[in-house]
């Protein structure tokens, strides 16, 4: 198959969409299948207010151009509702192109942290830009409870994955620090509730590896942790399996892809019990889950790190790609989706019937 990635969340954004397209395009293609990649990167772009750190495509018809003019692809999917999802989406639904998304990042509870928009408006704007897609791939069976509750349709679910040749146990003294470590590695974000992990009052050494907005006021307020900055690769799984404990604070996240990284180098998980830790974490067996993040963290120092790799096997992106690549291959189209035609991008054509997907069994 020939297929079309569209990202608004690319490099050198450090995140698990990023990380999950990557690992995804290239398992695809070493399964044979050509894969185009539509982002922000070598184009112009402004920084997204109150985050700098994302970046958003200006002219982004322009870019669609560009790419849907050059060929057919047998299939497209849209990852983020940024202006190039946005983009693509409405061309796809001007042309009658079957297309499928994905909804990684809770946008309407990130929003409503910086500002007073209400989280009904901002599914309902999701709910509309959704709906005409054959299928919307959600992280987890807790984040598909969610948006059904919320109106969504058409959902299935395809799970976060893992390199477990990358992330797994390796040497613990690449930190020399008091132990126990307990780590977080991600977004240095308002969203990621880093304050109630640093917040803890318990023994050892408290680790930050990343970046992000929030990276300054919380150096500033939290002189006594340690911040590593970005780590990538081998680097970061060296600093992961350094770690006793991986806390993850966040209640808003939609899995956690680096959860199951940490899990993968034999390092158990503490957090709340909210979507996203649910779906990843029995508690005793992988991790534990608590309301009293301490308690958690102090209950997860005593679980077997050999279970923590095994649950994280489960997870190798070779079989989270076969998932992606089924959803996309149903596509009940009786013709590939036709190269880019301008004049669909200005007038809809209300007699034409827009593609469908089959869902998965």
């Amino acid at each position: 198959m020939r297929i079309l990635l569209v990202s608004d969340a690319w490099k050198p954004q450090v995140n698990g969409v990023v990380r999950t397209l990557e690992a995804t395009r290239a398992a695809l293609e070493r399964l044979g299948h050509a894969v185009e990649l539509l982002c922000p990167e070598g184009r112009r772009t402004l920084p997204c207010p109150t985050y700098p750190e994302i970046r958003l495509t200006l002219r982004p018809g322009r870019a669609v151009r560009e790419v849907l003019s050059r060929g057919l692809f047998d299939a497209i999917h849209i990852a983020t509702e940024g202006p190039l999802g946005l983009a693509v989406r409405n061309w796809c639904v001007r042309s009658a192109t079957p297309f499928t998304t994905s909804y990684h990042t809770r946008f309407p509870e990130y929003l409503r942290l910086r500002a007073p928009v209400p989280l009904a408006l901002s599914y309902a704007y999701l709910r509309w830009y959704h709906r005409p897609a054959g299928c919307t791939l959600v992280r987890s069976e807790t984040q598909y409870q969610l948006l059904a509750e919320r109106g969504f349709d058409k959902l299935s679910i395809w799970p976060g994955g893992v390199d477990t040749s990358l992330f797994r146990p390796r040497a613990r003294d690449h930190l020399d620090l008091p132990r126990p470590i307990a780590m977080y590695a991600g977004r240095v974000a308002k969203e990621k509730n880093l304050d109630a992990f640093l917040d803890l009052d318990v023994k050892g050494s408290k680790v930050i590896v990343g970046g992000g907005p929030d990276l300054e006021r919380l150096r500033a307020r939290y002189p006594r942790a340690h911040f590593l900055g970005y780590r990538h690769g081998i680097a970061l799984a060296r600093c992961l399996s350094a770690a006793d404990v991986f806390v993850f604070p966040s209640r808003t996240d939609t899995l956690g892809l680096v959860m199951l990284e940490a899990m993968a180098c034999g390092v158990p998980v503490a957090a709340f019990p909210v979507p996203g830790p649910l779906d990843l974490i029995t508690d005793g067996g992988n991790g534990a889950l608590d309301e009293n993040l301490a308690a958690a963290y102090y209950r997860a120092l005593s679980v077997d790190s050999t279970a923590c790799v095994e649950f994280a096997e489960q997870f190798a992106w070779e079989r989270c790609t076969a998932r992606f690549l089924s959803c996309l291959s149903r596509l009940d189209a009786t013709t590939r989706p036709p190269p880019y035609n301008p004049e669909l991008c200005r007038s809809a054509h209300p007699d034409r019937k827009a593609g469908s997907i089959v869902l998965p069994n």
